[in-house]
């Protein structure tokens, strides 16, 4: 079991592994992402955040999840298209994964288990869940799909 955000292994939507460590010392919102969501037009709230904030040291990390009624049923190159062509999506992407369940990336079992929904529920309820993760790699606070990514910019900039 770990205790650190640090320690886990992410595979980009390019197929490349990245150890998480590679962002210690930014603040990160972690999100799963849709395709063909209602909440899909947060990418581009998403992506203002990542153009505005990320210079000061923030991270917006997209993880495709295909979990929430086969909203994301498109291989990894047609997500990462789609995301840039409509939204100009450039914060990194990585592949598609699950989120609940047996087969929940194990990132995602460590965000869940340190930031719990309503009435310590660990379940993601759907698409867009948020995460924010502190520069020293403390999951703060976990956002419901509803709240817009302007929403957390007051949390995420007292952070930075």
């Amino acid at each position: 079991m770990t205790d650190s955000i640090y320690d886990f292994k992410v595979q980009d939507i390019k197929g490349n592994e990245h150890d998480m460590a590679e962002y210690k010392g930014k603040v990160l919102l972690i999100v799963n992402t849709a395709s063909k969501c209602g909440f899909t037009p947060q990418f581009e709230g998403l992506q203002g955040l990542h153009s505005e904030l990320g210079e000061k040291g923030l991270a917006v990390l997209g993880f495709p999840c295909n979990q929430f009624m086969n909203q994301d049923p498109a291989d990894e190159g047609t997500i990462s298209q789609f995301c840039s062509l409509n939204y100009g999506v450039d914060f990194p992407m990585f592949a598609k994964i699950d989120v609940n369940g047996s087969e929940a990336h194990p990132l995602y079992r460590f965000l869940k288990k340190e930031a719990t929904g309503v009435m310590g529920s660990e379940k993601v309820k759907w698409n867009f869940t948020k995460f924010l993760v502190n520069r020293e790699g403390k999951v703060i606070r976990r956002y419901p799909p509803t709240t817009k990514p302007e929403a957390i910019r007051a949390d995420i900039e007292t952070l930075l």
